[in-house]
């Protein structure tokens, strides 16, 4: 039997017990040998849970019990899950979390110790929920070159975003519904300014190219000005917004954002919609490949610590997966990439501002609202810092997207 200890009994940690108790025997035939949750720390005591006896206050009768060889943290935040994560990889115990800003910050220095100790150190719900995308990194795609990931990585956006599409919907009357709903917290700014995409985007660029992608490297936009005329111009475009988060490598550099991108029907992440997320990999050799699922969840996030448990009481002798190595990469500029942008302009479309912007930003394609007096078009591929050398200075300019093609 492989006895483990739970760090937080919220509705990540008692999803994990829940996994734990309802699948017992499919656990055990999977890893070989009962896993039984032998401690929760958490501060509160959950009088008539099932798991009411095993509560402790205390870390460090986790780490003093060597029956104990696993820890899973769904503590959340980075302090004390840092010092205690760091601990349990002292006294030579593996550790799974849930725990993304953990992941995004340390990841690289926490997976490096428990590799040179031989101890396992995973962390496959910090990113999609149940969605197996680390794994599949770490796993299936090992053999290849990995050349970019864009993905949908917030269900909550991606929700609000959704509805404002398809019900004609403001960002605040979606917002106000997302939050009565459960989706969206009371202080929604981590997920609708673009922080919590970042994170993640941080650990899969870090995984994919075997670097350090800091959090706070990545220039983060939300959807917070995404406003219903823009909504209606991509409709009218036959495309949608997406709040895109998006890593390339292009020969030695590496490439990271996250910010709200157009994207069209022919593109992989278009039919993504409502609180699923999407996560799009490309390999030289395998092309693109697409995960798809709900991000979040008790226990679709639950089950996939479950699975890094298994794997860990599976190999509690030796260290089975991961490259990321603990030096930080110095990300190049974004906007230094090119790519189609759309652009609304204030004003009517006469024959002159469409020669004025065929000439300045070799518009191709025009499209106009009944009602509105302004216009928007699509550019033809240029930089990033270009367009905006041309429209900074401009008065008129009312939005402005990426068209991702990838």
């Amino acid at each position: 039997m492989v006895k483990i200890a739970i760090l937080g009994y919220g509705t990540i940690g008692s999803g994990v017990g829940q996994v734990l108790r309802e699948n017992a025997a499919l656990v055990e035939k999977r890893a070989g040998t009962p896993i039984e949750a032998k401690y929760i720390l958490d501060l509160r005591d959950f009088l008539g849970d099932p798991e009411e006896s095993k509560v402790v206050h205390d870390i460090d009768v986790i780490l003093d019990d060597p029956e104990v060889r696993i820890v899973v943290e769904c503590m959340g935040g980075l302090h004390p899950a840092y010092e205690y994560v760091r601990r349990c990889l002292e006294h030579r115990k593996s550790v799974v979390t849930s725990n993304k800003e953990l992941v995004a910050a340390y990841g690289g220095e926490l997976l490096d110790f428990a590799h040179r100790n031989e101890l396992n150190y995973q962390f496959e719900a910090s990113v999609g929920g149940g969605i197996p995308v680390i794994r599949a990194i770490n796993s299936a795609l090992t053999a290849e070159n990995l050349e970019a990931v864009t993905g949908i990585l917030n269900g909550t956006t991606n929700y609000i975003l959704t509805r404002m599409k398809n019900e004609g919907l403001s960002y605040e009357e979606v917002l106000k519904d997302a939050q009565a709903l459960g989706y969206a917290e009371r202080d929604p700014s981590a997920d609708v300014l673009g922080h919590d995409a970042g994170r993640k985007l941080s650990i899969l660029s870090s995984l994919a190219f075997d670097v350090t992608v800091k959090y706070e490297d990545i220039r983060c936009e939300g959807i917070t000005k995404v406003s219903q005329e823009d909504i209606r111009y991509a409709t009218e475009l036959g495309m949608a917004i997406k709040l895109l988060a998006k890593s390339r490598r292009v020969g030695q550099e590496v490439f990271a954002r996250v910010g709200p991108s157009m994207v069209g029907p022919d593109h992989l992440l278009y039919n993504v919609t409502d609180v699923f997320n999407g996560i799009l990999i490309r390999g030289n050799m395998v092309g693109d490949i697409l995960l798809v699922g709900k991000g979040a969840g008790s226990l679709p996030t639950a089950s996939a610590v479950v699975a890094d448990v298994i794997d860990e009481a599976k190999h509690l002798h030796r260290s089975v997966w991961g490259d990321w190595k603990d030096e930080r990469v110095h990300l190049a500029d974004f906007e230094d990439l090119s790519c189609r942008f759309f652009v609304r302009l204030a004003g009517d479309l006469t024959q002159a501002r469409r020669e004025e912007a065929e000439e300045v930003f070799k518009a191709e394609r025009f499209v106009t609202i009944p009602g509105l007096e302004e216009f928007g078009f699509v550019t033809a591929p240029i930089r990033g810092r270009d367009l905006h050398a041309l429209i900074d200075s401009r008065k008129d300019v009312l939005s402005r997207y990426r068209i991702d093609e990838a």
